[in-house]
């Protein structure tokens, strides 16, 4: 057995609620660099420290990530860190938290499994929740990870706090809610493919009894759901990230940035920054699903122990 053994009694909605905020913030802590060179590859176009406006400034993952640090130093990469964890916290613990038990309200009684539709459901509904609690720390995290490209005579924000309160003074209250359309629809497709793919693939290896309830089956059915993830939500990831960094009046709303950036990139430009999208999602993924099942286990070990 390589983990903690899985509990008899499944652990409280409390439990999970917490273990999943704190999972996706070791998660982010780990792959957040992955996920910065992601949103500037997205941005790619509209943000360029070069002052020739022909030059190509990021280059694939690596050559994003060696090119940030050369000019902006290694704390470049967790730019807008504290604005990432504080989302993780409340917007991870709702979306992940919460989908067994909005899952269980979505399955019939009597019930002997829950169908693909209940799943589906739950995985929509948490996703949506959790954006409309959680939209402005996103806001702020993206604002951050681009704007660190910017030279310091030109950046809008001296930190976190600051953020918010320069968006909301600037640009209204409803501007920390900037692209929370885009990315409801991007969460309530990343969750189905996210939780609905990790919970049918764990199911699947254990009624066919090719793994047990432990890690490798964790990291298996994790890394799948990070793959199903970045392929359905790349295209709305991209758009959502040029939305909410984009400043008051740039774009009329989210479908005027969709054609602009059809218009400038074409499709290709839908999947812009996909490698790294893959790359963090899959890791994060990984990483996420493993704590979150190991938190909830050292949990109720702790709790009747005590």
């Amino acid at each position: 057995m390589v983990g903690l053994k899985p509990p008899e009694v499944p652990p409280p909605a409390a439990v999970k609620f917490l273990s999943a905020g704190t999972a996706a913030c070791i998660a982010d802590v780990c792959t957040f660099p992955l996920d910065t060179a992601k949103v500037r590859l997205q941005i790619q176009g509209e943000v360029r420290i070069p002052r020739s406006p022909s030059t190509v400034e990021y280059r694939g993952v690596l050559g994003t990530l060696s090119t940030m640090v050369r000019t902006e130093g290694p704390r470049s990469l967790y730019s807008g860190l504290a604005a990432g964890l504080q989302r993780q916290m409340s917007f991870a613990s709702i979306r992940i938290g919460l989908y067994d038990s909005v899952k269980q309200l979505y399955t019939p009684k009597g019930a002997e499994s829950t169908g693909l539709a209940a799943r589906l459901l739950a995985g929509c509904t948490t996703g949506a929740v959790a954006v409309t609690c959680a939209q402005p720390t996103d806001v702020v995290k993206v604002r951050f990870q681009a704007h660190a490209a910017l030279p310091d005579s030109a950046r809008r924000y001296s930190g976190t706090v600051d953020a918010y309160r320069t968006i909301a003074r600037e640009e209204g209250v409803r501007g920390l809610w900037r692209g929370t359309l885009p990315n409801i629809a991007r969460n309530a497709i990343v969750n189905c493919g996210e939780l609905v793919t990790y919970d049918l693939l764990k199911d699947a290896l254990l009624r066919a009894q090719l793994m047990t309830d432990n890690v490798p089956c964790h990291f298996v059915a994790a890394f799948g759901a990070g793959f199903c993830a970045t392929v359905v939500a790349s295209p709305v990831d991209v758009v959502k990230t040029r939305y909410m960094n984009a400043g008051p009046g740039q774009y009329r709303n989210v479908l005027s940035c969709l054609l602009a950036l059809l218009m400038q990139d074409g499709l290709a430009g839908l999947y812009k920054g996909f490698v790294p999208s893959f790359l963090r999602l899959g890791s994060w993924n990984v990483v996420m699903f493993i704590s979150y099942e190991q938190l909830q286990r050292a949990a109720v070990l702790l709790s009747a122990i005590s």
